[in-house]
């Protein structure tokens, strides 16, 4: 849009740049070619010139890059000269005195950093020159109102359904919406089909805007017919302001329910005490982590199948601290927080519900909102990127792996420069081409992913039963992303469930199964993508999804008092149910091992998996229950078993020598390598790795980094003993584990790969950039010197 605006006599200048009308997502701005004009013809930059102050709502205001640092470019093409800013913000110049400038001129476009995240069509501003101070609040409170009534605005929930297409055999209903809750940020389903949400108001500009606190909601439907009509206020107050995660554990007399509420600087762990459903008191359980009113923050916490908590934090969290506030050392003998020794930026944790035995599982994410993990024990999230670079994914977490956000070496950012940086942006972002990074599962493009379940039920079609669900706000979508195996690892593909086809305020930030089988998904409602600047705080929707013909919502009544009842109830798909009967199973021992046992050879391997992990808590019973998973017919039970030996604390050593002599699927060697990482016996375990690592064919990522995982600590001993029993190193597979392991005889033989005439020209780069690994040694600088030379021809 070209901007030409009269400046004849004034003193300052003032470019601001507001909302367009349609919601504060992704509106990265530029003054392009911005330019002072004489009376006498003479052109000035007006890059030239030092602003007196620059503010702006998000990012920076930046000469020659925009909001977010990177280089100015529209619809494809760069800039030659500007300024790049956000919505909305205010630039300043003081004019030379006695100047003789009478125009200002420039072009006012909207940067690729905003256009290219495919955020729903919310990409528009409107731009303003003044040579007076303007009242901006005005300005944003006019493009405010003008939002209201733009008709691709704020649309009245009756035709929230009819705004959506909706999977072909899946029909959804509105099962809640405004004013009966507000700006749904997090939501859990309790055994009895009711709906708990953390209601968030107080966030960000918004913060005291509701002086009694923010709430988590309790939304019930009394008769059925898939419309809540029953509302209760669990809990208000500022404590909850912004909450990001709510997590509901009853008992199964209802009397003592307990409500973990992950907000702020802590995880608070919630008592009804009575059965009222009010809250009576609350103690913390975290402490000490940073991201207060960030999205970046602290996120739900999930009751996994082995009785233990999984949650986790994107890369605002930094640290965590116990309810005491002194900081965590994890069961690796870290303490947990992101000064690189060894982790950095977000993470994903696992404990036990005391808080006992913290294990960090992942880390070198940026923002993975929720983590989710199945029947098996596997664990699946998603995490954004820097906006604006299609680089969003869905991560399969690999435990104890590094995934990529940050230069492990330097902890630099993604931009910085790197030998064998991959080509492709989305890829750059993860350090992908870097030796010790965990692959993605899939990455899905521009978008801010939310929310995140594996649906284990039957009642959806099978095309998602067993798979996550997941939601992304950005472009208004839930999606499924169906599974399957492949080598160590797993491939993906994405299936819409519900998308804001007719009106892209649809924000979908949670989904959860409840005990009907059914999914409610949660919809805060907003012109962007709420986060750091909700605008429409004034909503909040929730749909229930079903198969189609499937309208009433009645839920299964349970028996926790007997065996029989408590072994239906673990089969279920809801989380809160299956946590009741687990909790009633468990303590019941030996009295639930025959009815378990008997579940242990259902022909549906979830179900086996459920009654496994309780036999395993059975006193005295968890070797006979490794020894029945170990046998198992299904690979994902079979590599289960180590991860319940793990749990229990007994040596892996032999169960690794056990199925390593049976020729297995990969999944399975991936669980034997990740049982052997953090041993304290490595000389014992130095020829098993050495056998595992001799089967990498150079075709399988997951399993070169579970070997390189294994490894860890151990890099010298364990390359040696490998190198020693290969009979051929120089082999794909040989050449990926040389990449991969950091010791100083690796060196060695990247100088030998590298001078290799029959290495290709573009595979060079890589095993270079392998070499920044590995520690200062002389192995490392006579491979130096070698390539060095071999440059020369020498």
């Amino acid at each position: 849009m070209p901007i030409h605006v009269s400046i004849s006599d004034a003193k300052e200048l003032y470019l601001v740049v507001t909302d367009g009308g349609n919601g504060y997502g992704c509106d990265w701005a530029d003054w392009a070619e911005p330019t002072l004009i004489s009376a006498f013809g003479e052109k000035t930059k007006l890059t030239d010139l030092t602003w007196s102050s620059a503010k702006s709502d998000w990012g920076k205001v930046q000469i020659g890059k925009n909001a977010a640092g990177r280089p100015l470019k529209v619809k494809g093409k760069p800039v030659e000269f500007g300024i790049g800013t956000h919505a909305n913000s205010v630039i300043t110049y003081k004019l030379p005195a006695h100047h003789s400038y009478i125009w200002f001129t420039a072009r006012g476009e909207l940067d690729n950093g905003g256009t290219d995240q495919g955020n729903g069509g919310a990409t528009s501003v409107q731009f303003h020159v003044y040579t007076q101070k303007p009242d901006l609040t005005a300005l944003v409170a006019k493009a405010q109102k003008s939002n209201e009534k733009n008709q691709a605005g704020a649309q009245e929930s009756k035709n929230a359904v009819a705004n959506l297409t909706i999977h072909p055999q899946l029909s959804a209903q509105l099962f809640a919406a405004e004013p009966m809750l507000l700006n749904p940020s997090n939501i859990d389903i309790d055994h009895r089909g009711r709906i708990w949400i953390c209601e968030v108001v107080n966030y960000r500009k918004h913060k005291g805007m509701r002086k009694e606190g923010d709430r988590i909601l309790i939304l019930e439907d009394t008769d059925g017919d898939a419309k809540a009509d029953k509302s209760t206020t669990f809990f208000q107050g500022t404590e909850i302001d912004s909450a990001h995660g709510v997590t509901v554990l009853p008992t199964a007399d209802g009397k003592n329910t307990k409500v973990i509420v992950a907000v702020g600087e802590k995880i608070l762990v919630f008592h009804d005490t009575n059965g009222d459903d009010k809250a009576d008191r609350f103690e913390p359980l975290f402490t000490g982590i940073s991201g207060t009113q960030h999205d970046h923050g602290i996120h739900q916490v999930q009751f996994g199948p082995d009785g233990r908590f999984y949650f986790n934090f994107g890369n605002a969290g930094r640290q965590i601290k116990d309810a005491k506030g002194k900081p965590i050392v994890d069961l690796a003998g870290n303490e947990v927080n992101n000064q690189r020794k060894p982790y950095q930026e977000g993470m994903v944790f696992r404990c036990y519900p005391d808080g006992g035995e913290f294990e960090t599982l992942g880390w070198n994410f940026r923002n993975n909102w929720m983590v989710t993990v199945d029947s098996f024990g596997t664990i699946w999230q998603s995490d954004n990127d820097d906006d604006g670079n299609k680089g969003v994914r869905i991560n399969y977490v690999m435990e104890y792996g590094n995934f990529g956000y940050k230069d492990e070496l330097t902890g630099a950012g993604w931009r910085a420069k790197r030998t064998g940086m991959h080509t492709e942006i989305p890829k750059q972002h993860w350090h992908l081409n870097d030796p010790g990074v965990v692959p993605n599962l899939l990455q899905t493009g521009a978008g801010s992913p939310t929310g995140i379940c594996i649906y284990e039920g039957d009642l959806l079609p099978k095309e998602f039963q067993g798979q996550m669900i997941h939601c992304d706000a950005g472009p208004s979508v839930v999606r499924a992303y169906p599974v399957k195996a492949d080598g160590a690892g797993y491939t993906a593909t994405t299936v819409n469930i519900l998308e804001g086809t007719k009106d892209k305020w649809f924000r979908p930030s949670d989904v959860k199964t409840a005990p009907d089988g059914s999914i409610i998904a949660a919809d805060w409602y907003d012109p962007g993508v709420g986060g750091h600047n909700a605008r429409h705080i004034e909503s909040g929707r929730l749909f229930r999804v079903a198969p189609k013909g499937n309208s009433k919502y009645h839920t299964p009544k349970f028996d926790f008092k007997t065996v029989d009842g408590c072994i239906a109830a673990v089969k279920n798909p809801n989380n809160a149910v299956r946590y009741i009967a687990w909790n009633e199973l468990h303590k019941l021992q030996t009295k639930a091992r025959p009815a378990l046992a008997k579940l242990a050879k259902d022909t549906n391997p979830r179900f086996r998996a459920r009654a496994l992990w309780l036999l395993a808590m059975i006193k005295g019973n968890a070797k006979p229950t490794i020894d029945a998973a170990m046998n198992d017919e299904h690979p994902e039970v079979r590599g289960m078993s180590l991860r319940i030996a793990r749990q229990h604390n007994i040596d892996t050593l032999p169960l690794v020598n056990k199925l390593v002599l049976n020729q297995q699927p990969r999944s399975v060697w991936r669980e034997c390598l990740i049982a052997l990482a953090n041993t304290k016996k490595p000389r014992a375990v130095a020829p098993i790795w050495g056998l595992l690592a001799s089967e990498h064919t150079g075709n399988d990522r997951w399993y070169l980094e579970a070997i390189g995982i294994a490894a860890r600590g151990h890099e010298t001993l364990y390359f040696d003993t490998w190198i020693k029993g290969i009979h051929n190193w120089n082999t794909k597979g040989g050449r990926d584990i040389i990449w991969r392991i950091h010791a100083p005889k690796s060196a060695t033989y990247l100088a030998k790969i590298i001078t290799d005439p029959k290495t290709k020209p573009e595979e060079k780069a890589r095993y270079m950039r392998a070499l920044d690994f590995i520690p200062k040694c002389k192995e490392k600088d006579d491979a130096l010197a070698e390539i060095a030379l071999g440059s020369l021809g020498l």
